[in-house]
């Protein structure tokens, strides 16, 4: 399997490339449907079977919907988020240190994005296997950011991780926004659990490897002692 990281808006997508199709984690902002298909023209692929997204803001499955209509391809999230993106909401829940700021605009940023609700064609639970879409993945509900943030783990090495962690200005954990915080620690530990590789991030432009997941975990449970 082939992973193509795309800047999508305002968060990170990627493109996982197989003889079996096309999946795309997260969709990126509204308007950005463009990208994709530009991407999989150049790759001479018309195949993308999924589209799965990690969580229900804005900023991850804005084109979704368009994506969709474009490709045929099945919108996949938790159930715990899917009448929020059915509705084109975004529920920040409570924020920390620089997330005031967005929160205090984000009635201005939706209005100027006009994220599109997108129905999903598969609500997914904890465990959830993708096989029927060419994937040997695994759905990792991992809530805290919201209810039903998941990670995504690829033939049990690589994991999709949406906003549970971010790259951006250096590896650390979600700090700006959660609808519940006391479960990121124990999300993140949950994934690491699972002993992945590599893990890519829904902000920032580098994954990191299984042993920066590690420090970092040990880093979030000594700092909610």
């Amino acid at each position: 399997m082939r992973v193509i990281g795309l800047s999508l808006g305002l968060a990170r997508a990627y493109l996982l490339i197989s003889s079996q199709g096309l999946v795309l984690v997260d969709a990126g902002s509204p308007g950005v449907a463009g990208r994709v298909i530009r991407l999989m023209r150049s790759l001479g692929r018309d195949d993308l079977r999924l589209i799965y997204i990690t969580h229900a803001h804005l900023d991850h499955y804005g084109s979704a919907a368009a994506l969709r209509r474009l490709t045929g391809a099945q919108i996949a999230i938790h159930h715990a988020d899917g009448q929020a993106m059915s509705t084109g909401a975004t529920e920040l829940g409570v924020a920390r240190g620089r997330g005031w700021i967005v929160q205090w605009t984000f009635p201005v940023l939706e209005a100027l994005l006009k994220p599109e609700p997108a129905l999903p064609d598969r609500l997914v639970e904890d465990g959830d296997s993708l096989e029927d879409f060419g994937l040997e993945a695994v759905v990792v509900h991992t809530p805290g950011h919201t209810s039903g943030s998941s990670c995504l783990l690829v033939e049990g090495r690589i994991a999709f991780a949406g906003d549970l962690l971010s790259t951006n200005g250096g590896v650390h954990a979600q700090r700006y926004y959660a609808e519940d915080w006391s479960l990121i620690p124990s999300s993140l530990h949950r994934l690491q659990t699972l002993e992945p590789e590599w893990v890519y991030p829904g902000h920032g432009p580098v994954p990191i490897n299984g042993q920066e997941l590690a420090s970092l975990v040990r880093e979030q449970l000594i700092s909610v002692r």
